[in-house]
């Protein structure tokens, strides 16, 4: 094959394979825009001018849909794959894909019978096209695209805006700076009044897209020829024109074959007296070659401009299946490190929030730096240290025999009954952190892009996480109720010792130095005295009494409350918080290595049809590196 074939071959599989694929006419600019970007042949005539013919002696075959008034009702784009010599000739459809026509007739069929899939058997036209490919020796590669027939007025059937329609269809191919125009001309008619030339001097006002064929010739009267049309006196174009003499009906009628009928053709141009100048440059064989001529040369020129799109689609394909992920092993061992890779992209996301590089983490520290201080300060000490709740506890609390020095049980009695109140806010900081722990595993998962893939491990890691977490919670909050417990099961001794003094200072505060020592030492005796002192200078039932019992126990609670404002918060975050950024997964992990392949391929179920986006990816972007390589060693072989 040479390197033209080849060139013209590449471009014909690039579209093809852009077809097959989807990327044409899907919607997708980036792929649509490929296929446009390689020119393609658009076939261009009135109705009954002659196109279908000329396909079929461009082809060599008998396969088009024949009839009066419009036959083609939607574009056929097709493409010609030149084979080896020898080899069989066939057909195949896009949308019967792995199938192949050997029966041409049985081509002709199926073309009418997809046309009246989208139209119904009616004579309304659709813009979906028709992709049919064939295969033969006998071909030059060659991709044509047969329009429906320009036509001026409706016909009964037909809707009064079809003739608007049908050049509004045709205008979307010519109009495309890199389609070639085949206008197609009857020889028995005034070329003033040619559909195709009217339309393609309209899109191409220079003729340099444009091709003029002339049709007909042998159906013309006697005494005249189409020189002025062929030689370019009438319209001259930028490329000569070319005559054709199609099969005539009785030939059709007796099955005539086309190789036949194109020795016929190059029989009448031979031994015509008006055209046998032009013979060489006259007949659908020769039309042929000159159009792949051209679109070789036009190739040539747009090698830099595909082959730049080409890369550019291939950039934007490999950024989408990083984006889709790669296909998933099918071996138990390859899908068991899949999962632990993506539990562990995860679990960085996770720490990150924590420890800062992602936000989040920041209202952790809000529970302890607000929430639980809020909390500590709305407990009811007031109510329950109140002048009547102190006096009914520490009555109740002497029972039958009022207290003689100081009313230790109701002291105690009023502290227990303080200190249950901090089991409200140290619970509620758990729960607090809990939830905050719960988001953070959330946002994690749903910003774990590699995880979108997978909803089921996406819902195996929730839930996993969260009965983590439950656990972690769990532990937490019996840490914090055993610390205010603690606290309940060992008053600080010092703290009241130091009371006398404190209250020997302010009835006597100006009483220093040495006069001090006489108020009480160090000794418990001495102790012992001061407070029988001070205890005999108040009424033990006085309200003052009361208040000052109460004063004391407020005092005492407030340290207790600095104590576990600093306390509960590290319990919290040792049992909760580091627990989850070292161990968050590590029962998840214990269950991993006990499922079998099988489990392990339902945990990584992909949505179907981004599996199936997944392989076309696949598909395209082994196309696109191959047109690539096979471009480049056309371009160095030049």
């Amino acid at each position: 094959m040479t390197t033209m074939e080849s060139l013209i071959g590449l471009v014909n599989r690039i579209q093809r394979a852009c077809t097959v694929l989807g990327d044409y006419g899907s919607g997708d600019n980036s792929f649509s825009s490929l296929w446009e970007a390689l020119p393609s042949v658009a076939v261009v005539g009135g109705q009954s001018s002659g196109k279908s013919s000329v396909l079929e002696s461009i082809v060599g075959r008998d396969f088009l849909p024949r009839g009066s008034g419009i036959v083609t009702r939607r574009p056929l784009v097709l493409q010609l794959h030149k084979t080896d010599e020898g080899s069989q000739e066939y057909a195949e459809f896009l949308h019967l894909p792995r199938r192949k026509f050997t029966d041409f007739s049985v081509v002709r069929r199926e073309i009418e019978e997809e046309t009246d899939r989208i139209t119904g058997k009616t004579k309304q036209i659709s813009p979906i096209p028709i992709h049919l490919s064939i295969y033969s020796p006998n071909v030059v590669n060659l991709t044509l695209i047969d329009l429906p027939g320009l036509t001026k007025v409706a016909v009964e059937g037909q809707p009064e805006g079809i003739v608007q329609e049908i050049e509004t269809m045709v205008r979307s191919y010519v109009e495309k700076p890199n389609s070639i125009i085949l206008a197609i001309s009857p020889a028995n008619q005034d070329i003033a009044t040619s559909d195709a030339i009217k339309l393609a001097r309209e899109v191409d006002p220079t003729g340099e897209r444009t091709f003029g064929v002339l049709t007909k010739l042998d159906l013309m009267d006697k005494g005249t020829n189409a020189l002025d049309v062929l030689e370019g006196r009438s319209y001259r174009l930028q490329h000569p024109w070319v005559g054709i003499v199609n099969r005539s009906q009785a030939d059709i009628n007796k099955n005539i074959n086309m190789i036949v009928a194109r020795q016929k053709e190059r029989e009448y141009f031979a031994t015509s007296p008006d055209y046998a100048h032009l013979a060489s440059k006259m007949g659908s064989e020769y039309l042929a070659k000159l159009l792949s001529k051209h679109l070789e040369s036009v190739i040539r020129a747009r090698i830099p401009s595909i082959t730049s799109m080409i890369n550019k689609t291939i950039d934007e394909l490999e950024s989408e299946m990083d984006h889709l992920g790669r296909p998933i092993a099918v071996d138990a061992g390859a899908q068991l490190y899949t999962i632990l890779e993506l539990c562990r992209a995860f679990d960085k996301i996770f720490k990150e929030h924590l420890d800062g590089g992602r936000p989040g983490g920041d209202r952790i520290y809000g529970v302890f730096d607000n929430q639980l201080p809020a909390a500590i300060r709305k407990l009811p000490f007031d109510r329950h240290l109140s002048l009547e709740s102190v006096r009914k506890i520490v009555s109740e609390a002497d029972g039958y025999q009022p207290h003689l020095i100081a009313p230790e049980q109701g002291y105690r009695r009023l502290i227990d009954g303080s200190l249950k109140y901090f089991r409200g806010p140290a619970e509620a900081s758990v729960d607090a952190v809990h939830f905050v722990l719960k988001e953070l595993v959330r946002r994690s998962i749903s910003e774990t892009r590699e995880l979108r893939r997978f909803p089921t491990l996406q819902a195996e890691i929730a839930a996993a996480s969260g009965e983590a977490l439950e656990r972690f919670r769990e532990e937490s909050k019996k840490t914090v109720t055993r610390l205010v417990d603690m606290e309940s099961s060992y008053l600080t001794v010092e703290f009241f010792r130091k009371l006398p003094h404190e209250l020997e200072r302010l009835e006597n505060p100006g009483e220093r130095g040495a006069n001090s020592a006489d108020k009480g030492g160090n000794t418990p005796a001495e102790r012992g005295r001061a407070v029988n002192s001070s205890a005999s200078k108040f009424d033990g039932y006085s309200e003052g009494h009361f208040r000052r019992i109460g004063s004391n126990v407020s005092s005492y609670i407030g340290m207790v409350a600095d104590t576990l404002k600093n306390t509960i918060p590290k319990a919290v975050v040792y049992c909760q918080v580091k627990e989850a950024k070292t161990s968050l997964l590590n029962h998840f992990y214990t269950q991993l290595g006990k499922k079998e392949g099988k489990q392990l391929g339902m945990m990584l179920d992909e949505d179907p049809a981004l599996m199936e986006r997944r392989q076309q990816c696949t598909k395209r972007l082994e196309l696109y590196k191959s047109a690539r390589d096979e471009i480049d060693s056309v371009s160095w072989a030049r």
